[in-house]
């Protein structure tokens, strides 16, 4: 049976290792799950979608007991996915790959190294080359350059495919979102887009998301919302440590975000305040 959600987000921590000019951060206290929470969490997630993934925040690779969160995520069923800005990759190429039976995918935000000020040719052989080993051993790779437009780091992206042309030779092929580098390993270009901030221009309710339709998020203190840019947790629907997700998803605030995408309104202040919703306009 297809479950209601493509994918769920769930933040292990929302600590990291950069301060990139491109990430809106958060004021929320830092915090990372223990196993046990995460457990709780991601056994309620589990009729919900096959696909987690951990993050909305915060840099996955630093949490210090990732073993076991993966060790319990394939233990339940799921085919876990990973954002990272890449400086930990070869730190923890071999847990991955040692998991990557479970691995859904790997992405790595190339734009991390510019956005955050790290030399760029150091950064760029340690996540090539984790990234060449992982989409060896089957795990969908996908390398993010989500830099383009005005006012975005993107200065050293040609840096970048000179490096890619270096480590992997063509034939490439385009497709819809980028390229195909290798078997299981694409290239994804993406505009730069500005976060939803309830201090931002209001573009109209005109709008809709995939948040509510293709996924929905959970914070690291357990707090649903229905994006995984939702940064500062804004549209708080419920608490997965406190309740199950059938009642949250349930509430009157829930219900009419999702009826509200549904007829291509943005109900919520946040929603109608999101750069990146603009694209579906």
């Amino acid at each position: 049976m297809k479950k209601r959600f493509a994918k769920i987000y769930l933040e292990i921590t929302n600590r990291c290792n950069l301060r990139c000019s491109f990430c809106h951060g958060t004021k929320r206290a830092p915090r990372t799950l223990t196993p046990e929470e995460f457990r709780t969490l991601a056994q309620r997630l589990v009729p919900y979608t096959d696909y987690l993934y951990l993050h909305v925040l915060g840099e996955p690779l630093m949490h210090p007991e990732l073993e076991t969160l993966l060790d319990t995520s394939a233990t339940l069923g799921f085919r876990t996915c990973i954002t990272t800005n890449g400086t930990l990759l070869r730190k923890r190429q071999a847990l991955l790959l040692a998991h990557a039976e479970h691995l859904g995918k790997v992405s790595i935000s190339l734009h991390s190294a510019e956005g955050s000020g790290v030399p760029v040719d150091a950064y760029l052989g340690d996540a090539l080359d984790s990234a060449a080993a992982l989409s060896a051993a089957g795990v969908v790779t996908v390398l993010r350059l989500w830099n383009l437009g005005e006012g975005g780091e993107n200065t050293q992206n040609d840096t970048i495919l000179a490096a890619l042309h270096a480590r992997f030779p063509e034939p490439w092929a385009e497709n819809r979102r980028g390229t195909t580098l290798a078997p299981s390993l694409y290239l994804e270009w993406g505009e730069r887009f500005d976060w939803p901030d309830l201090s931002a221009t209001d573009y109209g309710e005109v709008g809709a998301c995939y948040g509510m339709r293709d996924h929905i998020a959970v914070l690291s203190d357990g707090t649903v919302i229905p994006c995984c840019l939702d940064s500062e947790g804004d549209i708080a629907l419920g608490n997965l440590f406190d309740s199950e997700l059938a009642d949250i998803l349930a509430s009157p605030r829930a219900v009419t975000i999702t009826e509200g995408f549904r007829r291509r309104r943005a109900v919520e202040p946040l929603c109608r305040r999101c750069g990146y919703a603009q694209r579906f306009v």
